[in-house]
């Protein structure tokens, strides 16, 4: 039996049941021994904070409300992404003989599998050596610039990823744009200089072309197939597993407690 599942979504989601996923996938990956691989894509335009994110200081939630844009807290660290016309990748995994015990060497796994994938797609990927001082102490998005290990393409950060760790067990989940919202973001997000909103890209924009959510998940499925010599076992949620994921969304992330006030709910147990 494969020690990867591959959860691969082929329709848009909510992001709180997104989210809800992911969490489900990290409490899992404890219990199970296995690694498991999602894409997966959003239904509406939605912000996601940073777990320690003061969304005061960085989301205009007035405009939000007003441009139909949904707001959601991650479990993981970093910064604000506005998530919707791209591909978002999660892996949840307690192997640390595959990954390492560390965030940063997995962290830079990860992103050298995405970066086999982007290369088959045709885009010349790369990792970026380091991280801007003021970016790292700003309160500016995520996709303001590259930080030390984030793919980017040409200069410009093409995924941004954050991880959280229990342990040995972690969750990495990142945002691939297929398409600039640029616009967008300046409008809901504070502190986005009008040059930088300008330097961002997407896959579309690199590519010349235009590239569909499944286009790029079959590169990227490929590109970790390729990285970690995985075979990926194809895993659809059972009913019971559904129930589950969506007890932690009601309790947590389309909970306005989570989501604006930092407030955690005890952990949930299966």
């Amino acid at each position: 039996m494969a020690d990867w599942e591959l959860i691969y979504e082929r329709e848009p989601l909510p992001g709180s049941w997104n989210m809800a996923v992911d969490e489900y996938l990290f409490l899992l990956a404890q219990k199970s021994g296995l690694t498991y691989l999602r894409f997966y894509t959003w239904l509406r335009p939605t912000v996601s904070l940073g777990c320690s994110q003061d969304i005061s200081k960085v989301l205009k939630l007035e405009e939000c409300r007003r441009r139909g844009v949904d707001v959601v807290r991650r479990m993981t660290g970093g910064k604000l992404v506005l998530h919707h016309l791209e591909v978002t990748y999660s892996l949840a995994s307690a192997r640390t003989d595959l990954f390492s015990p560390t965030l940063e060497g997995s962290y830079r796994l990860i992103s050298e599998a995405l970066v086999r994938g982007l290369r088959l797609l045709g885009l010349p990927a790369e990792l970026a050596a380091s991280t801007p001082s003021a970016y790292a102490r700003s309160h500016l998005p995520c996709f303001a610039y590259p930080a030390r290990n984030e793919v980017e393409i040409n200069g410009k950060k093409a995924i941004g990823s954050a991880q959280k760790r229990s342990g040995t067990c972690f969750l990495q989940h990142g945002s691939i744009p297929l398409v600039k919202e640029a616009e967008l973001l300046a409008a809901v997000a504070y502190g986005l200089d009008p040059v930088r909103a300008d330097s961002m890209t997407s896959l579309s924009d690199e590519l010349g072309r235009p590239v569909s959510y499944a286009q790029a998940v079959d590169h990227l499925i490929e590109g970790f197939k390729q990285q970690f010599q995985a075979e990926l076992a194809a895993r659809q949620f059972t009913p019971e597993e559904r129930n589950i994921i969506e007890k932690i969304e009601n309790r947590k992330y389309a909970s306005w407690s989570w989501t604006g006030e930092r407030q955690e709910p005890p952990r949930f147990d299966f």
